[in-house]
């Protein structure tokens, strides 16, 4: 599992985002808090605080291309 941390500042991020995750084979998982919710899930997003910085959980080891395309919202 690799864990990266990402800031999504607007609607079209939260759309972008969503779409990019999608794209994975593999799990992902969004923890803000006590919160756990399903990177896939744009309800799930906006269900957590989006003014904080957001861990993304990535259950894969071989996630490099995944890492590159989030680089923009990385915190």
């Amino acid at each position: 599992m690799r864990t990266a941390s990402v800031l999504l500042r607007s609607i079209a991020d939260v759309k972008e985002f969503v779409n990019i995750m999608n794209k994975c084979e593999y799990d992902v998982d969004l923890v803000s808090g006590r919160y756990i919710v399903d990177a896939k899930s744009i309800m799930g997003i906006f269900s957590l605080d989006l003014a904080k910085p957001i861990a993304v959980n990535i259950h894969s080891d071989d996630c490099s291309e995944l890492l590159e395309e989030i680089k923009k919202f990385s915190v």
